[in-house]
C-alpha cells in the first residue's frame, strides 16, 4: 500500500520506493491510496511514469479518498483500475499558471522597481511590471502544451477519443458518482473493493 497524500512534487524518495516495489518479488500488487489536490506538472509526470513502471510488472489499483484532483487524478490514471467514494472530489483535468501583480501597490508605497535583463522575455511574467502581450503569449503556449499532454494521458488511459477527453477535461471537478458516469473511474467503493478486484482479476490472495 502506497499513500499519495497532499501536494505532489518531484519526490526522488517516492520514485525510489516505487522502483523498489517493481524489483521486490514479495510484492504481488500495489494498492495506491490517493488523497491529493494535485501539485506540479513535473512532479505529477514523474509519479505517473513511476506508477506505470510498477504496472508493467504488477497490478496497480488506485483508491481515491476525499480528493484526487489534477495531479492526483494523473496519479490515478497511472493505475490499472480506479475506485473512488461516491463523494470523492476528482477530475480537475487542466493546467494553471498563476502570478500576482503588485505594480500599483508599489507605486502607492513609493517603491520603484529596477532591473537589467538580457532579453524582454527573461524572468517574465513578473509581479513588479505589467505583463506584456508577448510574455502572456509565452505563458499561454506553455500551459497549452502541458494541457495537451494531460488530455493525451486521459485519452490514452481511459480509452477516449481526443475530443471526448477535451470535453471532460475542461477543468471542472467531479464527484465519484459523476466520474463513474463519465468513465473517468471504474467503480465506487474503497480498499475492500480494491482487494476484491485484485483477487478476482489477478488471482491475488485477499489475505496476502
Amino acid at each position: 500500500r502506497v499513500t499519495i497524500d497532499g501536494f505532489i512534487s518531484d519526490d526522488r524518495k517516492q520514485q525510489e520506493m516505487l522502483q523498489q516495489i517493481v524489483e521486490t518479488d514479495g510484492v504481488k500488487a500495489l494498492i495506491l491510496s490517493i488523497n491529493s489536490p494535485g501539485g506540479t506538472t513535473t512532479g505529477s509526470e514523474a509519479l505517473y511514469l513511476s506508477l506505470r513502471a510498477v504496472a508493467e510488472k504488477k497490478p496497480v489499483v488506485a483508491v481515491l479518498g476525499t480528493v484526487a484532483a489534477s495531479g492526483g487524478y494523473i496519479a490515478a490514471i497511472g493505475a490499472d483500475w480506479i475506485i473512488a467514494r461516491g463523494n470523492t472530489i476528482t477530475g480537475s483535468i487542466g493546467v494553471v499558471f498563476q502570478w500576482a501583480q503588485v505594480r500599483e501597490l508599489l507605486d502607492e508605497l513609493g517603491i520603484k522597481f529596477n532591473e537589467v535583463k538580457s532579453a524582454p522575455l527573461k524572468a517574465e511574467p513578473s509581479p513588479f511590471t505589467e505583463t506584456s502581450p508577448e510574455a502572456r503569449a509565452v505563458m499561454e503556449a506553455m500551459v497549452a502544451d502541458s494541457y495537451d499532454w494531460f488530455v493525451g494521458l486521459v485519452a490514452e488511459r481511459r480509452g477516449f477519443g481526443s475530443s471526448r477527453a477535451r470535453i471532460l477535461g475542461d477543468g471542472r471537478v467531479y464527484t465519484g458518482r459523476q466520474a463513474l458516469e463519465a468513465e473517468l473511474i471504474d467503480a465506487i467503493g474503497g480498499e475492500n473493493e480494491a482487494i476484491t478486484w485484485l483477487q478476482e482479476q489477478h488471482e491475488i490472495d485477499a489475505d496476502i
